[in-house]
């Protein structure tokens, strides 16, 4: 990740939950957002199967009520730090047994988008006063998100 990308992904997390996180945290971020992403497609590809397709639609998607706000929140966010593109390049997915069609594919840096709001806002509700996120904070807010999604 380049510098400037590295400054947009600090400035997200202040600007989202008044968190300081930094360049080594960026692994931890990439990790949540590549399994969320990973475990969301698992759960579409079976919807697919189950209605005949060998494409993952974006209605196949697991998208629940707050993820969609959280969607919403990181458009409005995104205007200002220009983050999309930097998560474009987060955007990948492991082969799976259907493949997810263009129209899908495109959603993926929102969808992450969403996440990662849900992930910040997720740090100040178990911690208000948390600041500077540490390992065993990334861990706890993992549990919460891989009991939910």
């Amino acid at each position: 990740m380049t510098v400037m990308s590295v400054s947009r992904f600090e400035r997200f997390f202040r600007v989202a939950a008044g968190l300081n996180v930094d360049k080594s945290d960026l692994k931890r971020y990439s990790d949540f957002v590549d399994a969320k992403l990973y475990d969301l497609l698992i759960v579409a590809q079976a919807t697919a199967k189950a209605n005949g397709r060998d494409v993952i639609r974006p209605s196949d998607l697991p998208i629940t009520k707050g993820l969609q706000e959280s969607i919403h929140r990181f458009r409005k966010i995104d205007d200002e730090i220009e983050l999309k593109p930097i998560l474009d390049q987060l955007a990948t997915h492991p082969v799976l047994d259907r493949a997810p069609d263009e129209e899908t594919e495109s959603l993926y840096p929102e969808i992450i988008g969403g996440l990662s709001l849900a992930l910040a806002h997720t740090f100040k509700i178990l911690h208000p006063d948390l600041k500077n996120p540490q390992s065993h904070h990334w861990d706890q807010v993992r549990e919460v998100f891989d009991l939910l999604l």
